[in-house]
């Protein structure tokens, strides 16, 4: 079979009334699930796989229509976020508009929350729950040979207008196993990060599953459980994207450091094998040490992105966070100390907090001093403890999320937790912290002067102009 896997336009997402800037000027990031999936059957199977990365390629509707009916495939496979949803649902439509024979199959997070709405969309044949490398490719099989559907773990279908299903495979329990991301079916050339730099960049897992319980936060297809990846085979994946012209990596996972002695392994493979590389990682403030920082550094780690998430005591523990403010300020000082950049994120809009107390985490922010800030207002989303509670405590009268899987129309917009703050009252404080933060005439200084190269100084300048043009309170 020839499968084309589609990353789709970006245009009717909905975190667009949520704006994280540093996201919005940032570049494209590659689709790592369809990589994996991709990876899997280029090496595992001998079915055909292209992948269509519509954001990178900048691809309207009409183009990328242009590009599933040039590609000619069998089948086309979506993963879906649901705050994807729409453009998701758009694509499908898009292909049953060119054939309505073809097969559409989608994965993804949402179609672990909602699969039977999922599946009772007009546009989707297949929905694949949980990790999809292995049952895809069953999935492809028994498609081609006219195989039994009802084995493959993990598949909701329609069968005589009736859905039927399967549980969700087992959670991988040897990454190594797993065939690396198929970079070379993209424009890999094209990925970018604000922050970075060298360019391109590209992302990487070296884990999956996360075992914190932060109330804002669900990767339910992912599990509880902290898998990893070796030291080694972490590194070989680096090495592949060297050969590529890559040097530049973020590293996807929940929390990198969770176990200590692999990270410091991954660390001395690099430096063994003398990779000139940077790469960025993603960690929590109570998962890090001076040693272990230290090694991080010497093998090109360049930036650690900390989730701080408050500026009290009093949203920490609504939202579960489990760290102190104390232990915020030792961490990143120590991190800066040692040489390495901080990226701190902050949520504005949690249950309980008030003004004041949002005033309170921008001046934490700015207490802390690090190299950049990511904001964003709480949206409450499926699957997480905080939508529960507000269903539960009627914040939320009616199941939205549900409600949207099941008739995903445009111009749906998730509310935020009102309770105190109204929507306005939150964007224009969300407006307010970035503004603090990155128009302060010695950050300005400080992030010029680091400027090495003329596309640097253009990326950054784009990033700045977005802050300076926000609207004034």
């Amino acid at each position: 079979m020839k499968v084309l896997l589609v990353n789709p336009p970006r245009e009717n997402d909905l975190t667009g009334n949520n704006p994280a800037l540093i996201d919005e000027a940032r570049g494209f990031n590659p689709p790592l699930g369809l990589l994996y999936l991709a990876g899997y059957l280029e090496e595992k199977t001998s079915h055909q796989v292209e992948i269509c990365d519509a954001q990178v390629e900048e691809l309207s509707y009409p183009a990328l229509k242009a590009r599933i009916r040039k590609s000619s495939p069998d089948l086309v496979g979506l993963t879906a976020m649901t705050f994807t949803l729409l453009d998701v649902v758009k694509s499908a439509r898009l292909v049953k508009e060119i054939d309505p024979s073809l097969s559409v199959v989608v994965g993804g997070v949402h179609a672990f929350l909602y699969p039977e709405e999922t599946v009772n969309l007009p546009e989707i044949d297949y929905v694949l729950s949980g990790e999809g490398e292995e049952s895809f490719a069953l999935l492809l099989d028994r498609l081609e040979n006219r195989g039994d559907l009802d084995t493959v773990p993990g598949l909701i279908y329609l069968k005589d207008g009736r859905v039927q299903s399967s549980p969700s495979p087992p959670l991988c329990a040897d990454l190594d196993a797993l065939p690396f991301p198929a970079r070379r079916l993209t424009p890999y050339g094209k990925y970018s990060s604000v922050m970075a730099r060298r360019q391109p960049i590209t992302t990487m897992f070296t884990s999956r599953g996360c075992p914190f319980r932060c109330s804002f936060c669900a990767r339910p297809h992912l599990g509880k459980q902290f898998r990893y990846r070796s030291a080694e085979n972490v590194v070989d994946e680096m090495e592949e994207c060297v050969g590529l012209g890559i040097r530049e990596f973020l590293i996807y996972d929940d929390t990198f450091t969770v176990n200590r002695d692999r990270a410091i392994a991954v660390a001395e493979e690099i430096i063994l094998r003398e990779l000139k590389i940077g790469w960025d990682i993603r960690a929590r403030v109570d998962c890090v040490d001076r040693e272990m920082l230290k090694i991080l550094k010497v093998a090109g780690c360049e930036r650690i992105h900390y989730g701080v998430e408050a500026g009290t005591e009093k949203i920490l523990k609504v939202l579960n966070k489990g760290i102190t403010l104390d232990k915020a300020r030792e961490t990143i000082a120590l991190t800066r100390k040692i040489g390495i950049e901080t990226l701190a994120y902050f949520m504005i809009g949690s249950p309980t907090e008030t003004r004041a107390d949002i005033l309170e985490t921008i001046r934490f922010a700015l207490e802390l001093k690090p190299d950049f800030v990511h904001a964003t207002i709480l949206c409450p989303f499926p699957g997480t403890a905080i939508y529960e509670q507000g269903l539960s405590e009627g914040v939320f009268p009616r199941d939205h999320w549900r409600e949207f899987a099941a008739n995903p129309a445009p111009g749906f917009s998730p509310p935020y937790w009102n309770e105190i703050l109204s929507d306005v009252e939150l964007q224009e404080l969300l407006q307010l912290a970035y503004k603090k933060f990155y128009t302060r005439p010695s950050y300005l200084l400080k992030k010029t002067l680091q400027v090495r190269s003329i596309r640097e100084l253009k990326t950054k300048f784009k990033a700045g102009m977005k802050i300076f043009r926000m609207k004034e309170r």
